[in-house]
């Protein structure tokens, strides 16, 4: 594993600036004169076939972060799952989180939120959606559609509470360079429905046709170790498992690697990690 791109670099705000705006635009242009064929449809019955569902706590009390923030993300979820929820991605379309999404904007009704950066967080506006990617990669995993893009987060910022999932099992995004987007490789449509509710954000990949594969997503290889320029680096690889309708093994796939930078420090105990 080679943990030297994982050493933060300094960078001068110009640098900074002027590098966000050649990606965004990079992104643009490749949208206008890609090949790709996007999802835009949505369809408002239900495909019959339940895929996968999940669900993820909409409130989680972070060390030094205003709980304001987390009550601003809520409403951002809200505008976002009213343009992606039931959209129907066809055989042979590219379901893209960003252009179907679009810039959050303080217009669209988006308000502050938080927004991780370099190890940290600030505010933004639209700030919280990664846990919409975040959800929505999860999901996708446990089907046979293909991730064609997804970025890891670079950092792990907050301590593990009550993890149900691998780390490194999200997906990052930042508008519009930092995109999720998945294709459908099969023969059958799916369908994207998502829902914010008092107290979660729910997801459902749904089928025009009957799920024949069941998915086990787990991790390997995972390690914490101290980094050469100081603090610790977390690494583990994401595999999946496939199993037929009798729950006999066909086959384990490997997904992805995931390296990050941690922030906090990893040996406290648990009391310690919730202060």
């Amino acid at each position: 594993m080679d943990i030297t791109s994982l050493r933060p670099k300094k960078r001068s705000p110009l640098r900074l600036y002027f590098g966000k705006k050649f990606y965004i635009t990079k992104r643009y242009a490749q949208w206008i004169i890609s090949r790709k064929q996007y999802a835009k449809k949505k369809q408002m019955a239900f495909l019959p076939h339940s895929y996968f569902t999940h669900k993820t706590m909409l409130l989680r009390e972070l060390k030094d972060v205003d709980m304001k923030l987390q009550y601003n993300k809520i409403i951002n979820l809200k505008i976002a799952v009213s343009t992606l929820n039931q959209i129907v991605l066809e055989p042979g379309e590219t379901f893209s989180y960003w252009r179907t999404i679009g810039k959050p904007t303080y217009k669209k009704g988006y308000v502050d939120g938080m927004v991780l950066y370099a190890g940290s967080y600030r505010t933004g506006v639209g700030g919280g959606l990664c846990q919409l990617s975040n959800l929505i990669y999860w999901m996708t995993l446990h089907t046979p559609l293909t991730v064609v893009e997804r970025h890891r987060h670079s950092y792990d910022v907050f301590p593990d509470s009550n993890r149900t999932q691998p780390f490194g099992s999200g997906a990052t995004c930042s508008y519009n360079y930092l995109d999720l987007q998945i294709k459908n490789e099969t023969d059958a449509t799916f369908q994207l429905c998502l829902e914010v509710t008092n107290s979660h954000l729910k997801g459902e990949w749904r089928g025009a046709s009957p799920s024949l594969i069941r998915y086990e997503v787990f991790e390997k290889a995972h390690q914490i170790m101290p980094a050469y320029f100081g603090g610790y680096i977390r690494h583990n690889q994401i595999y999946r498992k496939k199993f037929n309708k009798r729950g006999v093994l066909l086959e384990e796939e490997y997904i992805t690697e995931n390296h990050a930078l941690m922030m906090y420090e990893p040996l406290l105990s648990s009391s310690e990690k919730m202060q």
